[in-house]
């Protein structure tokens, strides 16, 4: 095959076309088989044309079973024009599902058209199209919803820009569905991914305190000096917790701030100065500190230790230390413990310091900003 047949003409299949019964419906697909589809021979450019010319005029006039059927045969054709792809994709969700999931003729434009025009079943096709563009996926963030959003994040082969990635990130702290596939993602940043870290579920802070190993990280110079600024300069504690922070900036001043030191201070019961002093320690807002302490997993606390490269055992002794002071001095919680200092093992010290110069430069640089907001 390859040619069209001498004896059958646009005309003719347009007679082949009105006609209802199921061997004139049979004749037209298996002529358009011909034609497309034949692996003896493709159209040439006139015949290829023609085709697509005679298909335009059909769409609109045969039964929703040969339009169906159509889209379904011509989905994994290029030789079918953009027009009458784009034709058959604006269909009900059920005959255009095979052109929105499959063909490559299709160009962004008329994707994104789609998206604003058509329904969420459309959208969905998109999402899971072998391959989207990131004026395509854009589209779809912003159009279309949840269901969508997380197939589109699930699709390994949807390109999505870094200002969407970002966006995503910040949804995904109230949105918990976009969590797991974004850490999927080979395409997030590490640092997005430590930003994730306060919100998500614990078994997901685990992935990204393992997996996610980062060679390098290219801080902002300006953005960190703003952040030690602010960190010197923005006082958003108490009486008690100021008194103890001058405390910590002293000792460290005289060498004498240490692990051993903290230590004494947990065994004393003095929180605030243990917390004053791990802030200092670390560069770590308080209030992450704070946050660290009281979370019962320890995880974060694990993070921050392995940061300052303490050894196993002395963690081991403080974070026992932190749950006596959080349970009345009964830690009972053996399998809690030999859980963290797992963990703690499988703690890569490089991902550490990546992961607590993250935390300084995210607190720090709003708080920085606020300061800017507050001084205007």
């Amino acid at each position: 095959m390859g040619t069209l047949h001498s004896n059958m003409g646009s005309k003719d299949l347009l007679v082949l076309a009105q006609e209802k019964s199921v061997s004139a419906r049979s004749e037209l697909l298996e002529n358009i088989s011909d034609m497309f589809l034949s692996p003896e021979g493709r159209l040439n450019d006139h015949e290829r044309a023609l085709m697509n010319d005679v298909l335009l005029k059909l769409i609109n006039s045969v039964e929703k079973s040969v339009r169906k059927e159509l889209s379904r045969r011509l989905a994994d054709v290029d030789d079918v024009s953009p027009e009458l792809a784009a034709k058959l994709a604006n269909q009900t969700i059920d005959i255009a599902a095979p052109m929105l999931n499959k063909s490559g003729v299709l160009k962004d434009e008329q994707l994104i058209e789609i998206i604003r025009n058509r329904t969420e079943a459309h959208r969905m096709a998109i999402a899971i199209r072998s391959h989207v563009s990131e004026n395509v996926s854009g589209e779809l963030i912003e159009n279309a919803g949840e269901d969508v959003v997380e197939a589109l994040i699930n699709n390994e082969n949807a390109e999505i820009s870094e200002l969407s990635i970002k966006y995503l990130v910040a949804e995904s702290r109230n949105m918990d569905r976009f969590q797991e596939p974004l850490l999927n993602r080979q395409d997030l940043p590490a640092d997005m991914a430590y930003q994730m870290y306060w919100w998500v579920s614990a078994a997901l802070r685990r992935k990204i305190i393992v997996e996610f190993n980062v060679d390098h990280v290219q801080l902002d110079d300006a953005i960190e000096m703003a952040t030690k600024t602010a960190f010197q300069n923005h006082d958003s504690t108490d009486g008690i917790m100021r008194t103890a922070l001058k405390l910590a900036r002293e000792l460290a001043g005289k060498k004498e701030l240490t692990i051993i030191f903290l230590q004494r201070c947990l065994r004393q019961e003095k929180i605030n100065l243990f917390v004053a002093g791990l802030s200092e320690m670390t560069g770590l807002d308080v209030k992450i500190i704070w946050r660290s302490i009281r979370e019962r997993t320890g995880e974060s606390l694990a993070i921050i230790a392995k940061s300052l490269e303490i050894d196993r055992d002395t963690f081991a002794s403080l974070f026992l230390l932190i749950l006596q002071s959080r349970s009345g001095g009964k830690a009972r919680a053996t399998g809690l413990v030999n859980s963290i200092l797992s963990l703690y093992d499988d703690i890569k010290i490089k991902n550490a310091k990546v992961a607590v110069r993250h935390w300084q430069r995210d607190f720090g640089y709003q708080d920085a900003i606020q300061a800017m907001k507050d001084a205007v």
